[in-house]
């Protein structure tokens, strides 16, 4: 069984034992669903965007006050996750929270070779080619530059994420 315990010397409160990063199209109904349940029933407190987001409340304050409440975030890295500029967005601040607290983070790589993460190849590097295709469409100049500076962030994250110790789990007959 996963035990998770923070790592963070400071005495804070968090709302949260463990923050959940997914990309819902991939894993929600599968192996998502399956981790949760699993913490929850371990007795960690777990936030899941589909669970914890507030009817009528801005999604990115409720997602950045879940990053910033937990004291562990598990990031589920699937095939269309870096297609996803809010997951992406979720992995940039998941990883300042943790440089600037060191609370445990853990990477599982699903269905997708680490490798790919870490070189930014097969579907990291189309997602990453879709994005800088829309982005470079835009015609404000300065917001296009922002557009740009942001795909380096999420490149930097990859590289960080993908140094990390994680899980890479495959797709097996066998179970």
């Amino acid at each position: 069984m996963l035990k998770l315990k923070s790592v963070d010397s400071s005495s804070q409160n968090y709302s949260y034992d463990v923050f959940l990063s997914f990309r819902g199209e991939d894993t929600r109904k599968n192996f998502t669903d399956h981790l949760y349940k699993a913490l929850q029933d371990a007795g960690l407190f777990t936030f899941r965007d589909d669970e914890d987001i507030e009817r009528g409340e801005s999604i990115k304050s409720e997602l950045e006050n879940g990053i910033q409440q937990s004291r562990s975030w598990i990031i589920v890295f699937s095939e269309n996750y870096a297609f996803s500029s809010w997951c992406l967005d979720e992995l940039v601040m998941i990883l300042k929270c943790r440089n600037r607290s060191k609370r445990l983070l853990l990477p599982i790589f699903y269905h997708v070779d680490p490798s790919d993460i870490h070189k930014q190849s097969g579907c990291v590097y189309e997602a990453f080619s879709r994005h800088e295709e829309k982005f470079k469409r835009e015609v404000n100049d300065t917001k296009r530059k922002d557009l740009m500076e942001k795909i380096q962030q999420w490149r930097t994250a990859l590289t960080e994420l993908a140094n990390l110790g994680g899980m890479h789990l495959q797709n097996l007959t066998d179970g």
